[in-house]
């Protein structure tokens, strides 16, 4: 039997009864590497000794996280638990878990997450793309003129028209932080995704999405595109 080690422990009041929990993640260590599987959140109760032991649906990756905070506003921290995938775009696993009727739920997944996202990305003529958020219903131009003469020779011709159609799309979630921007002890959570262009490490910028608890879930509260500013 694989034997399983600590990589990560908080203490919080994670059930709601004014005594701080421990928090913990377990893993198995593969051998020479610092791939992680078999990631499990397990929550000690300090005041009644009872042990909650939560298997994550995607339980493998790197640097596991854990934070404690209270993301839905009844004055309990809820559990963030963040792995990295080991992809090449840099995405993530992520989870959110509330203590609900004398049980942890999961209130946020990452695949959910990915799912639900409806996005477009289409080049345009004179060196600018288009991106598309159906929910919320936003447009963006992102202005190409800074990716380079020599990127933009390869995909326009010289009167700034495509040579040929370019769709770009959105990465799975590459990074998700907690962040109380209202000051009001109620973190939101600050969720990143690459805009892609033609390949994953064509970064056109980062669409953001300050997902805010509406009492059932998470919905996008603010939303914002980053792009990168031009070497001079």
């Amino acid at each position: 039997m694989e034997k399983k080690t600590v990589v990560g422990v908080k203490y919080g009041d994670v059930t709601g009864d004014r005594v701080p929990d421990i928090v913990y993640l377990t893993a198995v260590q593969t051998p020479n590497s610092p791939f992680l599987q078999q990631i499990t959140l397990v929550v000690q109760c300090r005041r009644t000794a009872q042990s909650f032991r939560i298997p994550l649906r995607e339980n493998a990756g790197y640097r596991p996280t854990i934070f404690l905070g209270d993301m839905t506003g009844n004055k309990v921290k809820d559990i963030l638990v963040v792995i990295s995938t080991g992809g090449s775009g840099g995405t993530i696993y992520a989870y959110v878990f509330s203590f609900l009727n004398g049980r942890f739920a999961q209130i946020f997944d990452v695949n959910t997450f990915n799912e639900k996202g409806q996005y477009d990305v289409q080049y345009q003529n004179n060196y600018k793309a288009q991106v598309t958020s159906k929910e919320p219903d936003k447009r963006y131009i992102l202005d190409l003129t800074t990716k380079g003469k020599e990127y933009l020779t390869e995909i326009y011709n010289s009167d700034g028209t495509l040579k040929k159609p370019i769709q770009g799309w959105l990465s799975p979630l590459s990074g998700l932080y907690p962040i109380d921007f209202e000051r009001d002890g109620v973190y939101e959570l600050d969720a990143y995704q690459d805009i892609a262009g033609r390949y994953n490490a064509d970064r056109l910028g980062y669409m953001e999405n300050v997902l805010k608890w509406n009492g059932r879930t998470f919905e996008s509260g603010r939303q914002y595109v980053t792009i990168f500013g031009e070497e001079r």
